[in-house]
């Protein structure tokens, strides 16, 4: 099995990745990038952005080439793909064995971010791929012409149920409150689109079909009464949890899994950062999972710096 050695690791390569992979690069470390997937993250499945400053209007796959072309210059290594069998950040040095190599550095950033929570109905996991979907943008495609439900009242869940309204002839957003908390902006556009249904004070409790999808099995949270909905796809967008499994019980987090830090993005442990959507924070953001890359990666560079100081 092949070695590699590192002054940091990143794991992970969206956008807190990148920016770290940027600043440690400008701090003259050696770094490099590890990744389950290819590098970009979850924005490059965005269709657009329009609220990161410098881009009114962005592709998410076009600006994550931007930041993967700003690394480059850099000279970060890069290696995508990679299957994680085993993290140890407690060893000095840190240790990361994948099924086709093993890394070692002496500090480690963790940028592997989060992923769309789960309803957890039966039915869902049945349906993936066959009618239940967590990428608007990867499948509406195939929804031309049909019915959908969107789960959720956010942002995201806003976001791309509008979207949809570009390939199915009717779009159901279904939320377990009475109001959106989606930015007003968000809801202003949403409520003037007439593809778009609004069903109030419900959640998912099964997903049904055949082959495919054919029904949402509805519950009012206040009335308690149940409802058959014909949909031909199921998006649910209830929020996100922590892509944390190779980390847990090594490292300090909250109840729901994300990494606690400071302000200077270290973790419980000398030497490993948190940055992005993976740690715990009020906002979940590209701007916001840039900065953090940048503050983790300069305060990794300072912390490589104390471990050359000799004791008197």
């Amino acid at each position: 099995m092949q070695h590699y050695e590192f002054d940091t690791i990143i794991l992970g390569g969206g956008p807190a990745g990148l920016s770290a992979a940027i600043y440690a690069g400008r701090g003259a470390i050696s770094a490099a990038i590890i990744d389950i997937s290819m590098t970009g993250g979850q924005p490059s499945n965005y269709l657009e952005l329009e609220n990161y400053p410098g881009f009114p209007l962005i592709g998410g796959y076009e600006l994550m080439e931007k930041f993967e072309e700003h690394a480059d210059k850099f000279g970060v290594q890069k290696f995508p793909m990679q299957e994680i069998e085993k993290i140890n950040l407690v060893s000095q040095p840190k240790v990361i064995v994948t099924k086709e190599a093993e890394f070692s550095a002496k500090s480690v950033i963790i940028a592997t971010g989060a992923q769309a929570k789960k309803l957890g109905v039966p039915g869902e996991k049945e349906f993936v791929g066959r009618g239940v979907s967590y990428c608007a943008v990867c499948d509406g495609a195939f929804y031309k012409n049909k019915t959908v439900a969107v789960v959720g009242g956010g942002n995201a869940a806003v976001e791309e149920a509008m979207y949809l309204t570009k390939f199915a002839d009717k779009v159901y957003v279904i939320h377990r409150r009475n109001e959106l908390r989606a930015d007003k902006i968000v809801q202003e556009r949403a409520f003037k689109n007439e593809k778009l249904e609004f069903i109030w004070d419900s959640v998912v409790t099964e997903i049904k079909g055949d082959e495919l999808v054919h029904t949402a099995v509805l519950e009012n949270v206040k009335t308690h009464a149940k409802t058959n909905l014909a949909v031909n796809g199921v998006f649910p967008y209830i929020g996100f949890s922590p892509n944390v499994d190779y980390v847990s019980g090594q490292i300090e987090q909250d109840a729901n899994g994300f990494i606690l830090t400071d302000e200077t993005m270290k973790t419980s442990i000398d030497g490993v950062y948190a940055a992005g959507d993976v740690r715990h924070t009020p906002l979940r953001q590209v701007i916001t999972a840039a900065s953090d890359g940048a503050v983790g990666a300069v305060f990794a560079v300072k912390y490589l710096e104390t471990l050359k100081e000799v004791p008197v």
